[in-house]
């Protein structure tokens, strides 16, 4: 049963468009990379006029998957040099979800 594991949190607005580009030329490229990743998303909403959550959300095989990218204690949020310049949180955890149903996302 496939796994999703998500991270949120709020950034500045200012630089949301930079951001999200960062993270697709880091986590996204990582993820995709390891082995048993099945796909992921980046998602944002802007909160007010300061600030904008960023989610993103991707899908494993197994847990060993995970552990692939984000180390032993896949609870763990994995960050990058430059992300304190953008982020207004950050979260030390994620959230794993089983995936009971892929609606196409898996082939």
């Amino acid at each position: 049963m496939p796994i999703m594991r998500e991270w949120r949190a709020e950034i500045r607005r200012a630089l949301k468009d930079e951001y999200v580009a960062y993270v697709n030329s880091t986590g996204m490229v990582e993820y995709r990379q390891t082995p048993g990743n099945l796909g992921a998303v980046i998602a944002t909403r802007d909160i007010d006029a300061e600030r904008t959550e960023i989610v993103t959300l991707s899908w494993w095989k197994d847990e060993d998957s995970i552990k692939a990218f984000a180390g032993r204690d896949i609870s763990c949020a994995h960050y990058y040099p430059e992300d304190d310049r953008f982020l207004l949180t950050r979260p030390q955890t994620v959230q794993h979800y089983d995936c009971s149903s892929s609606a196409g996302l898996f082939g």
